[in-house]
């Protein structure tokens, strides 16, 4: 048996390509999942085209559905569960999962919202964490409009910080205020006073500047590069009072931290935006809105189960 997926193809516009590929057969641990709904973002685009996923390889990591394989050891969710799974080869209509890289949909949360919390929602939280989130602490969100951005804002603004959310426009910084931001900038323009968090996904110029507002054990945690361009750091600027520039990834079984989000968005307490949504065979459509920014949130791909 085969499903259609979408895959790295080097020759297609964006790079990727709707075909067949051999139905999954799933591990001793792990579950098979219909898919409903698949969450794009900048990595994945990223990594279609870098090569870091190789051509005809399944791409993509966010993916919901219903377990229609129960796991053959016995772990991890019953067949009729809907889940949210964090998994390589996620942009498929069947995929095998392994349970700790996923976590039951609460009643309540629609799946196109709960696909919408892997990726962005775990790197977030997880990059909050590792910066040493706290009360009090001033914290720079740099591409706040994005799907990393707006779960940052309004995770550190529900532990007490003050958030700075950094947009390109004035268009991408709305709603930003309703989620929790102290303040909204066009960039980094009027910002002097220092920062102790940065959760940065631009990279680029932007991120040298944001090194240069961080305190004295401050911590950059570097979650993205969307802008494309290289920082470079001028003569000296590492040099002084001890601060780090961290590289992020996410790794690791993340069902709890899944779990955690899952349920904060079914209760309202974490809200979703869906900046663009569609049918998978639309992709080109949406890599491209993406890319150019016009996407506030997440963009959501319908997938069409055969």
């Amino acid at each position: 048996m085969s499903v259609r997926a979408l895959v790295v193809d080097p020759s297609a516009s964006a790079a990727v390509r709707l075909t067949e590929v051999a139905d999954p057969v799933p591990g001793p641990g792990q579950v098979l999942v219909a898919v409903s709904h698949a969450s794009l973002n900048h990595g994945d685009l990223n990594d279609a085209r870098s090569g870091r996923v190789p051509t005809g390889a399944v791409l993509g990591s966010d993916a919901a559905g219903v377990v229609v394989q129960a796991a053959a050891d016995g772990s991890g969710p019953a067949v009729g569960t809907r889940v949210v799974a964090l998994t390589a080869g996620a942009f498929a209509e069947r995929i095998a999962v392994d349970v700790g890289a996923l976590a039951e949909v609460p009643r309540g949360l629609d799946s196109a919202w709960a696909v919408a919390l892997p990726v962005a929602g775990v790197a977030a939280l997880r990059s909050l964490r590792a910066a040493g989130l706290g009360p009090g602490k001033r914290v720079l969100v740099t591409g706040a409009s994005g799907g990393v951005g707006r779960f940052a804002v309004q995770l550190a603004a529900r532990a007490g910080a003050h958030v700075i959310a950094s947009v390109g426009s004035a268009a991408r910084g709305r709603g930003l205020t309703d989620l929790g931001a102290s303040e909204v900038l066009i960039g980094l323009d009027g910002l002097q006073q220092p920062v102790d968090v940065v959760i940065d996904s631009v990279g680029g110029p932007q991120l040298v500047a944001a090194w240069d507002l961080l305190s004295a054990g401050g911590s950059v945690q570097s979650v993205g590069w969307t802008s494309g361009e290289p920082a470079v750091f001028a003569p000296y600027a590492t040099v002084g009072p001890a601060k780090s520039l961290t590289s992020f990834v996410v790794e690791g079984e993340v069902g709890a931290d899944l779990a955690a989000l899952a349920e904060s968005a079914a209760a309202g307490s974490l809200a979703v935006e869906i900046g663009w949504q569609g049918s998978w065979d639309r992709f080109d459509e949406a890599a491209k809105a993406l890319r150019e920014r016009r996407v506030a949130g997440k963009a959501v791909l319908d997938v069409a189960a055969g």
